[in-house]
């Protein structure tokens, strides 16, 4: 782990400048620290590892903004503190009051899909995979291991002898890569 503020400093630069393994030698440095922050906010692991995955994807997308005056640590706790506050308001906003007068909560859909329907998902899919042949080939190895090949987190980590939290944050990238793909489109 580097934790010297010239090496910390020097890490940033190197990622501002998109090096891949300035960003994986940042996430190995603080992810601890991010994940211990929401473990404390959320006392639930899952939600404080994707809390994490979210913090350090949004610290590296800005990463350009952020200002040196500041320990870097400091800054991925002010993100990650405000997608808590978000995930908390969303919490909020999905709570269903469960009440015999509100019929709605006790309705079942039937989710499988029609013959028509099953075409368009056909042909969507086509086309989703014509936008995942636009990444960058670790970016769609990602992509095909954890949504087709339905690896879990791990296998995929030792599939391709990476630290689980990188493979999290990798996914993660390559999500927001081809929804920015999709939207060109």
């Amino acid at each position: 782990m580097v934790k010297k503020n010239s090496d910390i400093s020097n890490l940033i630069e190197k990622a501002r400048l998109k090096d891949q393994k300035a960003f994986n030698a940042l996430l190995n440095t603080y992810w601890s620290d991010v994940f211990r922050f929401q473990l404390s906010k959320t006392e639930n692991e899952d939600e404080a590892e994707d809390i994490t995955i979210k913090t350090f994807s949004k610290a590296f997308d800005r990463i350009k903004l952020y200002n040196e005056q500041y320990n870097f640590k400091t800054w991925l706790i002010s993100i990650s503190k405000n997608i808590f506050i978000d995930h908390v308001r969303k919490q909020r906003t999905h709570t269903i009051s469960i009440n015999k007068k509100e019929s709605e909560a006790y309705k079942i859909f039937d989710e499988t899909p029609s013959a028509e329907d099953q075409l368009i998902i056909e042909q969507n899919l086509e086309q989703l995979l014509n936008y995942i042949k636009q990444l960058k080939p670790n970016y769609q190895e990602v992509i095909n291991l954890r949504y087709f090949r339905e690896m879990s987190y791990k296998e995929m980590a030792d599939h391709l002898n990476e630290p689980m939290s990188n493979i999290k944050v990798k996914l993660l990238r390559a999500k927001k890569l081809l929804a920015a793909i999709i939207e060109k489109s």
